[in-house]
């Protein structure tokens, strides 16, 4: 059995309700434990570094839920999961737990670079498995409090602690990967939503293993590339055929 963890802020918007939930009815099927707070979530950093990270609270997370998967591995857990609110657990039959003593989601990023399209095959850190004795979170933890603390004054980029120093350190080593959980770039969703395009064709032929679990990118919302309206299309989508993206 494994412990399942999320956080949002109160009165999420819908389409993050039904992610949420997706992730609830799933664990709940495969007999895990599931739990969930709100910005309670920063509570778990260090006052220096929470000061240092009060502006920027994408980069906040992404430290404090490290620290929340640790805390619950040391009150004894056997197995600790982490997905971000915006996850979507479509495929929940065939989404099921590696065995390996940790795994990083998987990212296979599109984008247009002029009048073509550009894959970035990265890690990402939506989607965060441990075991007791991996041999990965301790040092991650570690790195991005030294990060943190050593970087210089101003704002840093978003994603620093987060999917680049996983993707770094996933470079150099390797490591398990959980290719079922994914990550859907907006010119992906855009073309699943029309039925087919040049994105998703070279998503396709980038991705290894079939996705059931997909994270949405809240982000586009902020950036103004997909609205709310898109994403429940896009929920229902990949509900009603979740196939789509094999």
């Amino acid at each position: 059995m494994a412990l399942i963890l999320q956080s949002h802020a109160a009165g999420p918007p819908y389409w993050i309700q039904q992610c949420t939930a997706s992730v609830r009815d799933w664990a709940a099927r495969q007999g895990h434990e599931y739990r969930c707070i709100d910005d309670g979530l920063f509570d778990f950093l260090p006052a220096d570094v929470r000061a240092r990270t009060r502006l920027q609270p994408v980069i906040a997370s992404d430290l404090a839920r490290l620290l929340w998967l640790r805390q619950e591995l040391a009150r004894g857990a056997q197995c600790v999961v982490w997905l971000d609110a915006d996850s979507l657990i479509f495929a929940p039959q065939d989404f099921e737990l590696r065995e390996s003593s940790y795994a990083l989601g998987r990212e296979v990023w599109i984008q247009a670079q002029g009048r073509r399209w550009r894959c970035y095959r990265k890690v990402h850190n939506a989607f965060l498995m441990f075991r007791p004795g991996n041999p990965l979170l301790a040092f991650y933890i570690h790195s991005a409090e030294r990060i943190l603390r050593e970087y210089g004054a101003g704002p840093m980029a978003p994603q620093l602690i987060g999917p680049k120093l996983l993707s770094a350190l996933h470079s150099l080593g390797g490591g398990p990967v959980q290719e079922s959980a994914v990550v859907l770039s907006p010119p992906v969703i855009q073309d699943l939503l029309n039925g087919g395009g040049p994105a998703l064709d070279l998503y396709k032929a980038k991705s290894t293993g079939a996705a059931a679990c997909a994270n949405l990118c809240a982000s586009s919302l902020q950036r103004g590339e997909l609205g709310e309206v898109q994403m429940l299309a896009l929920i229902n989508a990949l509900q009603a055929q979740p196939q789509a993206l094999a």
